[in-house]
Parts: C-alpha cells; sequence; structure tokens
C-alpha cells in the first residue's frame, strides 16, 4: 500500500474545510441575543414551521442575509489577499494595499460627514435617491476612482514595488481628505463614520444582495482564471515572461479582481480588517504548499468560516450588546500577523545557519 497521496491529504483537508463552514454557519443562525435551537433552524430553512413563530421573521430577515454577508466578504478578502501577497510577493500584503478602502472610506465620508457642505450638496442629493444603497453607492463610487488611478498608473509603471508606492501614497491622501472632513464635523456626523468604520455584516439586505452577491462572483471568478497566471509570478517577474506570459495584463487583472473583491465588501460592509491578511498564512502553513490551484478554495473556505466565528463573537451571544467587529478580528488577526513575522525570522536564520 502506498501512503496517503499529499493530493488526497489536501482534499480532505477542503472537505473538513467545507464541514467546518457548514457548522459555523448553523451557528451563526443559532446563536445571537435570541437563542433557537438548531433543529429549529434546519426546520425554517426547508420550508417547515418553528415552535415559534417569530424565529422564521429573526432568520430569515436579520440572520440569514448576515450569515450569507459575512461568508462572502470572509472569502473575498481571503481571496484578494492571497492575490496581493503573491503580485507583491509580500506575505504582510493585504486589500487594502492599493488604497481602495481609503477611497470607500472618502465616499462615505463625502456623504456622512460633508452633508453641511455646500459643494457636496448635489452629490449627497443625487445618491438619495439610491435609498437604502446610498452608503454603499458612494463607498464604491469612492473605491472606483481610486482603483481607476491604480489601473492607469499599472498600464505605464514596469515595476511592482513602485505600484505599491503609489497606491499606498493614493490612500494616505484619501486619508488626509477624510481627516479634515472629520475634524470639521458635527459630532454625531462623526460618530455615525465611526459606527460605519468599525465594520458589520448586519448592513446587507436582500434587495442589496442583487448587487452584492454578483460583483462578489465576478471578482471570485476572475481569481480562479487567473490560477496558473499567480503561480507562474511566484518564481518572478522574469521567469513568468520566459513562460510567455504577459506580465503587465496580469497585473492589471488580478488587481481588478483584488479591487474590486475589497471594494464591494468594504462598500457595503465598512473595512472589515485582518481578514485578507492572516487567513492565506493560516491557508499556506495547513495545505504546506504555495500552489494557488489548492490554496485559493481553502482560503475561501477559511476566510468564510472566519468572518461567520468573528460575527458570532461579536454578538455576544445571550445578551443584548454588540461588540465593533473590528475588535474581534484584530484580536485573532494580530496573533497570526506576530506568528508570520517571527516565523519568517526563523526561516532567514536557518538558510543564514
Amino acid at each position: 500500500m502506498h501512503p496517503f497521496p499529499k493530493l488526497g491529504l489536501r482534499t480532505w483537508i477542503v472537505v473538513l474545510l467545507i464541514v467546518i463552514l457548514a457548522v459555523a454557519f448553523i451557528l451563526s443562525l443559532t446563536l445571537g441575543s435570541v437563542h433557537i435551537p438548531p433543529e429549529q433552524v434546519l426546520r425554517i430553512l426547508t420550508g417547515g414551521e418553528p415552535d415559534k413563530a417569530s424565529w422564521t421573521a429573526v432568520i430569515f430577515k436579520f440572520r440569514l442575509p448576515k450569515a450569507v454577508t459575512a461568508m462572502l466578504v470572509g472569502a473575498a478578502l481571503s481571496v484578494a489577499g492571497l492575490q496581493m501577497q503573491t503580485l507583491f510577493r509580500n506575505p504582510l500584503a493585504d486589500p487594502f494595499i492599493l488604497g481602495v478602502s481609503s477611497g470607500a472610506s472618502l465616499g462615505v465620508a463625502l456623504v456622512v460627514l460633508g452633508a453641511g457642505a455646500g459643494g457636496a450638496s448635489a452629490f449627497i442629493t443625487g445618491l438619495n435617491a439610491f435609498g437604502d444603497l446610498s452608503l454603499a453607492v458612494a463607498a464604491s463610487l469612492g473605491a472606483g476612482a481610486v482603483l481607476g488611478a491604480v489601473l492607469i498608473v499599472s498600464r505605464r509603471v514596469q515595476n511592482t514595488i513602485t505600484l505599491l508606492i503609489l497606491g499606498l501614497m493614493f490612500g494616505y491622501l484619501t486619508n488626509a481628505i477624510v481627516s479634515l472632513l472629520i475634524y470639521f464635523s458635527q459630532p454625531e456626523r462623526v460618530q455615525a463614520f465611526s459606527l460605519w468604520s468599525a465594520g458589520s455584516f448586519g448592513g446587507v439586505t436582500w434587495n442589496q444582495m442583487r448587487v452584492f452577491f454578483p460583483v462578489i462572483l465576478s471578482g471570485l471568478f476572475i481569481s480562479y482564471v487567473m490560477i496558473k497566471p499567480l503561480n507562474a509570478l511566484l518564481l518572478g517577474d522574469e521567469y513568468a515572461r520566459s513562460l510567455g506570459l504577459n506580465v503587465r495584463r496580469t497585473r492589471f487583472w488580478i488587481i481588478v479582481s483584488a479591487s474590486l473583491l475589497a471594494g464591494v465588501s468594504t462598500a457595503f460592509c465598512g473595512p472589515v480588517w485582518f481578514v485578507g491578511v492572516a487567513v492565506p498564512h493560516v491557508a499556506r502553513s495547513l495545505l504546506n504548499t504555495a500552489d494557488h490551484r489548492a490554496l485559493l478554495p481553502a482560503s475561501m473556505l477559511m476566510g468564510a468560516s472566519f468572518a461567520l466565528v468573528a460575527d458570532v463573537i461579536a454578538q455576544s451571544p445571550g445578551s443584548q450588546f454588540v461588540l465593533p467587529l473590528n475588535v474581534i478580528m484584530s484580536l485573532f488577526g494580530v496573533p497570526i500577523i506576530l506568528w508570520v513575522i517571527l516565523r519568517q525570522k526563523q526561516l532567514r536564520q536557518s538558510f543564514a545557519s
């Protein structure tokens, strides 16, 4: 008998991740300020009548859209982070490294903080026509503006590091404008902007899902198409060119995919930190590979589970308190990042010796 092949082992790991995701999904529907037994949740999802009629409304109006949103955002940010880490060959790169999140924050800041400014009034009036999508539209416009600038620059810049620096500069510029808006805004508007900045999966309705879901799906599809080019980039731009890969075009589509995923996630849920930078590292360590054919689905599943578990903890089951989502993300994400940094140092020392 031959030992278990690596490919088979990785397949079993992916199956285990699917099971963990399913358990996390049921927990997210079960736990909260109102506890609903798992068997009642399954009965509701399959069209049956629960013991309490109010539980059906709780599931379908609040918990189910929030759980679906958490899974989509977790998967999107994890895949975007994986792409950015490969593109820039930097283990600490995240989905927001090109300033897309800062652009989204600027769009929201113009609506929430600049409502009293005469110059922004026409812009805000137009956004109000979108109803409950107004903040998402504003964030999308801001993220799209930064993305457009980065894509224009990426067509002219050969060096990836130069593109990274320019993306950071775009982020610093938009953050400076947001800081000015905060400085001159009323306290209640600053508080509203702070609540959006804390991140939340609970603000996406079924109507908004008609926009949210297709955009996420488009970004994930592009990332799937780019699996082979991402593997080629692991060995450097010159090696990729020797294989016949158009590096500039590949870089363009990777940026489009990552920016779509990060931009729409931020637009609808606020900036959600640490998922995109932490989850790909856990996936690499678990699978012990850099092959994106295995890493991409594993990162999607782990990111979705991570987001669901973090949201359940933020809901403080059994109480009426809701903790800021990014506080929970930081409590889990920071130790992982510290582990990555220490592990890199140990690897360098072992190679040096």
